[in-house]
């Protein structure tokens, strides 16, 4: 890990570098020669900014985001560990998304592309705290990764390493903010006909009626047996994000529309205009590991310009491509 320097002597971009963010929070930031970049916090292994080559941020961070400890990040990508919501015995989305995250320097190996130089390896472990709140023994290895191309990875193992011989089961999110013009001109492909359990409803499960999903009111579902490419249209950018997943057979899609969002306290009043949450997740069957166990889930984002076509976006050459 080369720290503090951004050019080469010969000018070129260095592809990681470990710097200060706000209020002091140790960062890594990912830049491909082509100039698409991304920021990951150490304070809840969260990507906190993915940006095209042209500059463009491609993810929602709340104008009233704190970043300061114990708060976990309002934006970006949190990381729901070693629970989602708020339905077992821990606080709200776990506590992956407020620890301390360490740069792992052995890391177990990836399979990854050989010519991707922008990649970061992350790796929590319990503390004596978090035994007493979750009493088990893992290791949580995160590896972030940006393309040539400017596609954005996130790859996450999870392994028992428990010595009682106790398994262990957890639920699991990348809790992805998406940036989007606006919110009543987005629309999401893939998802058409699948249940979902509604957590507006005390999480009865319902079919998807329609073509796609667009936005009128607060959203919060959680979309079961998903497949692993769905598309986030937004008309007004001419934007589709393509998000692919493996080993998150889920898709929670949530925004809290105007009367949540006054609401949430690090949530701007206008700001869920501007954002749509598609999450891959494993939510519905809890994931269990026995002692030596694995877990491994992937999530990849990337970003594609978008033609209209009979005046709607064209997603199957997306989907199906």
């Amino acid at each position: 890990m080369r720290e503090g320097m951004k050019t080469t002597m010969s000018g070129e971009k260095v592809a990681v570098e470990l710097c200060k963010g706000i209020n002091g929070l140790d960062k890594i930031v990912l830049r491909e020669a082509r100039g698409s970049s991304a920021e990951v916090c150490l304070y809840g292994g969260q990507v906190t900014s993915w940006k095209n080559d042209h500059g463009e941020e491609l993810l929602f961070m709340s104008s009233k985001a704190i970043f300061k400890p114990p708060k976990a990040i309002r934006g970006g990508i949190p990381i729901c560990f070693p629970q989602f919501s708020s339905h077992g015995s821990l606080e709200q989305h776990g506590f992956a998304r407020n620890r301390i995250w360490s740069i792992d320097t052995d890391p177990p190996p990836f399979p990854t592309n050989s010519s991707n130089k922008a990649f970061v390896d992350l790796i929590l472990k319990p503390s004596e705290e978090d035994m007493k709140i979750w009493p088990h023994c893992y290791e949580f290895r995160l590896r972030v990764s940006l393309s040539p191309s400017g596609d954005l990875m996130l790859i996450s193992r999870i392994r028992n390493t428990n010595t009682d011989g106790k398994p262990f089961s957890f639920t699991f999110a990348y809790h992805t903010y998406f940036s989007v013009s606006d919110i009543s001109e987005v629309r999401v492909e893939g998802l058409e006909t699948l249940d979902y359990l509604d957590n507006l409803e005390d999480k009865k499960r319902f079919t998807e009626q329609g073509d796609a999903i667009t936005f009128e009111s607060e959203v919060d579902k959680i979309y079961v047996s998903t497949p692993t490419k769905i598309a986030i249209l937004d008309h007004e950018k001419k934007r589709t994000f393509v998000l692919r997943k493996d080993g998150l057979p889920d898709a929670v899609v949530w925004n809290p529309w105007d009367r949540k969002a006054k609401a949430i306290p690090d949530l701007g009043d206008d700001d869920y205009k501007h954002m749509l949450c598609v999450e891959a997740a494993a939510v519905e069957k809890p994931i269990t590991l026995k002692p030596g166990e694995e877990w491994k889930g992937r999530q990849e984002l990337c970003a594609v310009p978008s033609s209209y076509c009979s005046g709607q976006l064209d997603p199957q050459r997306v989907l199906h491509g």
